[in-house]
């Protein structure tokens, strides 16, 4: 794909215009061009990089580039972890890959190793902390007295059962020992500074990656009424766990006061460069939020609602933007992630009403644990998937959307893009024709 946007002509591949909308939107938010403007001067002492995520790598790629540049004899030193395939190259940054969304072993050795990387720090040093979505999964350290099998089974349930990241990521924090602000605890005296991408609804910068250098006011409790709202069952060691650990750092730990973090992108970063981008390109846009959570098939099914009601009232082509994360109750056994879900579930509503054509991606390239980054589809796609028995409903009976999709050749394959804000849906919506 390209990010240049043509002006908008219904005449053209309206297909091959969306997905250069979603590359406009994805190039906005990729850390290539954000790092740079941030970077410190050295501190007196030593400079050690850590870090989590889907775009760990590329923002250690940036960062040192732009270190070389700037300061090329000052001591630089660290590692990040980041999903398997999701690398980049590095020079004196260290990149490691673990399993993402299900934590591996080789996530558990490298957050031991982080913590290893920041004890013997003293007041001269400084860490900078590298954030981003799916840190949660990849940067995995037990709390003392929980396997790794333990966080694992409990994962897996949550993934399954539909809670919002920020009730997921409440949980893995307090089963760990290395988020909640308990990385930077580690590195005091040392100042740590958190840069951080954000995959959050509502961009709560405790909550991506759930906070191993930002300390919260969750408490276990709070976990534990997650773990009992969605019927979880856990070991009765976890469960003393959570009711008598005290570990965490509090937000007043004098250990903090010097620290400081700042969000380089998220979900409305690229939902605005989507809209500058449809707006000079003549097309009328309307921003529905960054933050949209919820079931999704149930979402799809609102938005289609609303595409139609638009339909009969305007005049001009009008893009209809949304950003956030939804989530998957998981049914069946099918394959897919919550974008081609919702995009199923929008599809089947609209039943190939005319003039609607829509994408969903999530923006790491990687929907759910599939190779795609979501869907895309056309209102003649209906009669197509008619033609060929593929019958919506029951695809999303077994949360099958991807398989849906890769039938009607609809699927969009960008490999990783080293970036993550989350979940990016366009819904173009063409006026009746007379």
């Amino acid at each position: 794909m390209t990010s240049v946007l043509p002006s908008f002509d219904p005449e053209w591949d309206v297909a091959d215009w969306l997905r250069r909308l979603a590359d406009v939107a994805v190039t906005a938010v990729h850390p290539d061009s954000l790092v740079a403007d941030l970077l410190p001067d050295p501190p007196a002492g030593r400079t050690v990089v850590v870090g989590a995520g889907k775009a760990a790598a590329s923002m250690a790629a940036a960062l040192e580039r732009a270190w070389q540049s700037r300061c090329p004899n000052a001591p630089l030193t660290g590692l990040v972890v980041t999903r398997y395939g999701h690398g980049a190259d590095c020079d004196v940054i260290e990149v490691l890959e673990a399993s993402h969304p299900m934590p591996d072993d080789l996530g558990e050795k490298a957050a031991r190793r982080m913590l290893e990387a920041v004890t013997d720090l003293g007041e001269d040093d400084r860490v900078i902390a590298l954030i981003s979505g799916g840190g949660s999964a990849l940067m995995t350290l037990p709390a003392e007295g929980i396997s790794l099998a333990d966080k694992q089974a409990i994962n897996r349930e949550l993934l399954r059962c539909g809670a919002p990241i920020g009730q997921m990521n409440t949980v893995r924090r307090h089963l760990s020992a290395i988020k909640g602000g308990r990385l930077a605890a580690a590195a005091h005296p040392a100042q740590v500074v958190t840069w951080l991408i954000s995959d959050i609804p509502g961009d709560v910068a405790t909550q991506i990656a759930s906070g191993p250098t930002l300390p919260d006011r969750s408490t276990p409790a709070d976990a534990l009424a997650v773990l009992e709202r969605y019927a979880i069952a856990i070991p009765a060691h976890v469960r003393q766990h959570l009711e008598r650990d005290r570990s965490a750092p509090s937000p007043e730990d004098k250990a903090f006061e010097r620290d400081d973090s700042v969000t380089l992108a998220r979900a409305r970063d690229a939902l605005e460069a989507a809209r500058n981008a449809a707006e000079e390109a003549g097309v009328l846009v309307r921003v529905l939020g960054d933050d949209l959570e919820g079931e999704a098939r149930e979402l799809g099914r609102d938005q289609a609602r609303m595409a139609l009601e638009a339909r009969d009232e305007i005049a001009s082509p009008l893009l209809i933007l949304s950003g956030g994360e939804t989530s998957v109750t998981v049914r069946g056994d099918g394959r897919g992630g919550r974008n081609v879900e919702y995009l199923l579930g929008l599809f089947e509503a609209l039943q190939g009403a005319p003039g609607i054509h829509a994408l969903a991606i999530d923006t790491d390239g990687i929907d759910g644990s599939e190779d795609n980054a979501g869907a895309l589809f056309s209102p003649d796609d209906w009669p197509r998937a008619k033609e060929q028995g593929l019958d919506p409903a029951d695809y999303l009976s077994r949360n099958d959307a991807y398989t849906f999709f890769q039938a009607l050749d609809r699927l969009i394959v960008t490999g990783p893009t080293r970036t993550n804000v989350n979940d990016f849906r366009a819904i173009l919506v063409l006026p009746r024709t007379p």
